[in-house]
């Protein structure tokens, strides 16, 4: 039987075991540039592993998924952290797990606002990007260089993300 998994507000306190949120915390702001700008200082700590990497600066535009939607795989990345910045001013899911003796566990999944991003820690398991409503753009900060830095993981059953309510 395919489970419906439960979709979550997305706050720092519950993302921690996975990564970190990513949005202007008040906590973190100090003004810059003779006090016109705001700074939101140290939000994510980027993680790479391998001589000859490096962090790069992407731009990945997603498509909208259809729902009810089915989380059949999880992927993660061993070599490096990788950060999901939202620049169309929408929302979008998330889907983690934790590692559960090599393979995901459960899927947890998150929806996160408009104004929030993530990055996941390295290792995590998370469902390639899902955008919500439109054709989203997002400034993603990933791990570039030598070795295999993706594994993949199909579920035997499928986990189904009901429409999100926004």
């Amino acid at each position: 039987m395919t489970d419906t998994l439960p979709i979550r507000p997305l706050t720092a306190e519950s993302f921690a075991p996975f990564g970190e949120v990513i949005e202007a915390d008040p906590a973190r702001m100090r003004l810059i540039n003779g006090g016109t700008t705001e700074r939101f200082h140290a939000l994510a700590s980027p993680e790479i592993a391998g001589e000859g990497a490096r962090v790069i600066l992407n731009i990945f535009r997603g498509q909208p998924r259809r729902f009810p939607y089915a989380v059949t795989m999880m992927e993660r990345h061993p070599l490096g952290s990788q950060s999901f910045t939202p620049l169309s001013g929408r929302p979008f899911l998330l889907a983690v797990s934790t590692d559960e003796d090599g393979r995901p566990g459960c899927p947890q999944v998150f929806l996160a606002a408009a104004h929030q991003g993530v990055n996941y820690r390295r290792n995590v398991w998370h469902h390639p990007l899902m955008a919500i409503g439109e054709t989203s753009d997002f400034l993603v900060a990933d791990r570039d260089g030598p070795g295999n830095n993706l594994e993949e993981f199909f579920f035997d059953e499928p986990f189904l993300i009901a429409e999100p309510s926004l």
